[in-house]
């Protein structure tokens, strides 16, 4: 992996744009986000999608959100089914930095796999890891808080990014927060107490309102042998099966499947968290995972031909009277709503969702249903 110039400059909590010495960015590139079906497909998920309509998708604006920290060190773990998409839509990333799974695992070992690669390359080495789905608000805020995080990461700690709520969310884990615990180069930083499930609508209210808790957007930093360390604690034969995968890659193939299926905040965050050996950088981005058509809505500008409605997709394509939602119109034809609230319409060359925001959530059930009924060339 190719080695940044100078260490950067020291950065206030907003930081600048210089390359981070040491870091390397490690963004996993997995699932098939079932609740943005039928736009989301198990052979072209949501990270493969522009859906903030501006001209990148998910993947391509999260590496280029992560470039000015950590240079030509991307490395990007992604499915056997997705590799030449990847490559394809970052054609600036060198082949040896996309790591290619068998078969899915969960983010564990994709995490795993990558900083064995790392440990290899220089045991200091400090990897962050960033999903390739995510929409980020204020980019600079965002590379001050990562700055800060790879200062405490270099303490030995894992440092997860803690988004500030701004609405009581059942749909997201939770981090409590503790005491400061501020280093040198990280004054923001906290004890990380425990991770909490998600929570319904009360417990979410309650967390909103007491102010002790941050959404838990599965962003963590940490150098590669340390993560290794605590995985190994209740995973040793992940650990051994990973560095030997480093050392020879031609083993990915025989050995990837015997690797426990498992994310990272179960193998590692939480345990480590019981342990003491987590901290959190509270983060006042604007941020969002687009679980469902709902996220979707909200991230996207009122249509100006369409008052109330969203659109992504060719504007002319749809007509709207006395309409209000989104509208997705990729299947090349006139999607048309008369009178319809909160409705979401999603239309594609095979299939057509047609449901309400309050009901998003449910879609995966549709792609369930789906490969029960033999159409998995659908899903």
């Amino acid at each position: 992996m190719d080695t940044p110039g100078d260490a950067p400059r020291q950065s206030g909590p907003r930081g600048g744009s210089e390359r981070l010495d040491g870091f390397t960015a490690v963004v996993p590139a997995g699932g098939s986000g079932t609740r943005l079906w039928p736009l989301s497909r198990s052979d072209s998920p949501k990270f493969l999608h522009d859906l903030t309509g501006s001209g990148r998708s998910l993947l391509q604006a999260t590496v280029e959100r992560l470039r000015p920290l950590a240079g030509d060190r991307v490395m990007v773990v992604t499915g056997s089914r997705h590799a030449d998409s990847v490559l394809a839509q970052l054609p600036d990333l060198a082949p040896e930095h996309v790591l290619v799974e068998p078969g899915p695992r969960d983010s564990m070992p994709a995490i795993g796999w990558a900083a064995a690669v790392l440990e290899r390359q220089d045991p200091d080495a400090v990897l962050g890891s960033f999903a390739a789905d995510h929409v980020i608000g204020d980019v600079p805020a965002f590379h001050g808080v990562v700055r800060q995080a790879v200062a405490a990461a270099r303490t030995g700690a894992l440092v997860t990014l803690g988004i500030t709520p701004t609405h009581p969310a059942t749909s997201f884990g939770y981090i409590q927060v503790g005491a400061e615990a501020a280093v040198p180069g990280a004054p923001d930083l906290r004890q990380a107490e425990a991770f909490v499930e998600k929570p319904d609508a009360q417990r979410a209210a309650d967390y909103l309102a007491g102010g002790a808790h941050l959404w838990n957007a599965g962003m963590f930093v940490v150098q590669a042998r340390t993560l290794l360390e605590l995985l190994e604690v209740r995973h040793p034969q992940m650990v051994r099966t990973l560095r030997d995968i480093a050392a020879d890659p031609d083993l990915v193939t025989s050995r990837w499947e015997s690797l426990t299926r498992i994310a990272i905040d179960h193998a590692v965050a939480e345990p480590a968290a019981a342990a003491g050996r987590v901290r959190v950088l509270p983060a006042r981005f604007a941020w969002d995972d687009i679980g469902d058509f709902a996220s979707l809505a909200a991230l996207l500008p009122e249509s100006d031909e369409h008052p109330g409605l969203r659109v992504l997709g060719p504007a002319d394509h749809v007509l709207s009277e006395g309409s209000t939602g989104v509208v997705v119109a990729h299947g090349g034809r006139m999607v048309i709503t008369l009178g319809l609230a909160d409705v979401v319409v999603v239309d594609t060359p095979d299939a057509v969702l047609v449901t309400t925001r309050e009901r998003c959530q449910d879609v995966k059930a549709v792609v369930a249903a789906l490969q029960e009924r033999g159409r998995g060339d659908l899903t």
